[in-house]
């Protein structure tokens, strides 16, 4: 029987884990797995505002991480996908070729957003990846004592890159510019914390402050304002790969794929998606946010499927849900916000020093679950069915 063919786009959370996963659940004689990605390490992107103050993050090179799995990893970037054919294009360091396969799954994820503001594309910086964050490293380096820093978003990653440069940069006016107000979807012991935490650090909150422009040395806003910016930091939301937008996959209008309860398209059923480049119903039928909290389920999920219907298993239905939204405020402060399963903030909450350390606990769990794809999980592979053996099996199967 010839292999069955599974490639992996992008090596972030989601695909990182969905490739280890399954080489521990399937036959190596019956599946080649490539997994490709444009950089050779693992990149801690819930880590990125720590990388942006000047903080080192240790180097986890995939070649380490994948080692004696069975999974190849092909460096290169993605250009274009063809999913009549069963075709990536990609350019690395054999220069361009095709890879074909016979499932997909796609996990190239998201970069920032500039929402289309004037400005935000030639002026701001941002840690939604790894060279962004290093060219905000660089210039927040290069900052006299006493110049201003903007951050524009009062999400969580906002939150957190604003009180990160604060901790790191005392010497520096950092300032916060939020469409709403300050931490207003957590409960109220999360909210009084966090401005507890941002007063100490000598952040300027403005709320009700949407940015309209962003320009070298200032951002002006809606209400006609200005604000001084050295540097301005645009944190105000996720945009995915726009490859997905560009074949016949149905996606949403912001480009992300559409799936079923398995992470599988729904025009596609060779193709599965993880990560933020998937639109999944969570509970409630509520789409799941862009997060590495929705990733690697979502990640699990796709992974334990293709096996399932691989080997003629019974597919499981795990459902996605939220527990609580983990917010670093620097490296000794931080809010856990509990939350329901549709990530409603609860009354509870959990603030300052352990939540700093739970949210550590956290990020090292998501990192070494990637670092160690294939632990944890049953020893026992599973051997693939032949194709028309797997479509009988599949009758009856949950979907």
């Amino acid at each position: 029987m010839q292999q069955h063919r599974v490639v992996v786009l992008g090596a972030g959370y989601t695909g990182a884990v969905a490739a280890g996963r399954l080489a521990k659940r399937l036959h190596r004689e019956d599946v080649a797995i490539t997994l490709v990605n444009a950089e050779p390490d693992f990149v801690e992107r819930v880590r990125l505002h720590q990388l942006a103050v000047g903080q080192e993050l240790r180097p986890r090179p995939f070649r380490e991480m994948f080692a004696g799995t069975g999974v190849e990893l092909k460096l290169a970037r993605v250009t274009a996908l063809d999913v009549e054919r069963r075709t990536v294009a990609v350019d690395g360091e054999a220069g361009a070729e095709e890879l074909a396969y016979d499932t997909l799954v796609y996990a190239l994820g998201s970069g920032w957003d500039d929402q289309g503001v004037p400005g935000v594309a030639e002026h701001a910086h941002h840690v939604a990846g790894r060279s962004g964050a290093l060219r905000l490293r660089a210039r927040l380096a290069g900052l006299a004592a006493g110049e201003p820093v903007v951050v524009v978003g009062g999400g969580l990653t906002g939150l957190e890159a604003a009180s990160e440069i604060a901790e790191a940069r005392p010497d520096l006016r950092v300032a916060l510019a939020a469409r709403g107000g300050l931490g207003d979807w957590l409960a109220p012991k999360g909210r009084r914390h966090l401005r507890e935490v941002f007063d100490r650090l000598g952040i300027t909150v403005h709320e009700q402050a949407a940015v309209t422009a962003v320009e070298a040395d200032r951002v002006a806003t809606a209400d006609g304002g200005s604000l001084p910016a050295a540097v301005t930091v645009w944190t105000t939301g996720f945009a995915v790969h726009p490859i997905a937008g560009a074949t016949t996959l149905e996606v949403t209008d912001a480009g992300r794929i559409v799936v079923d309860a398995t992470m599988r398209s729904v025009s596609h059923p060779d193709v599965y998606a993880v990560g933020d480049a998937a639109l999944a119903a969570g509970p409630g039928d509520k789409p799941l946010r862009m997060s590495c909290a929705s990733g690697l389920p979502t990640a699990w999920q796709a992974a334990d499927a293709i096996a399932a219907r691989l080997t003629g298993g019974k597919v499981p239905q795990v459902p996605i849900r939220y527990f609580n939204q983990c917010v670093s405020l620097g490296r000794k402060e931080g809010v856990i916000q509990y939350v329901t399963a549709d990530d409603r903030a609860r009354r509870a909450a959990v603030t300052g020093r352990f939540a700093a350390r739970y949210k550590e606990f956290v990020c090292k769990g998501a990192a070494w679950s990637v670092a160690h794809p294939t632990l944890g999980l049953p020893t026992r592979r599973r051997r693939v069915l032949p194709a028309p053996a797997r479509a009988g099996a599949a009758v009856g199967a949950t979907a």
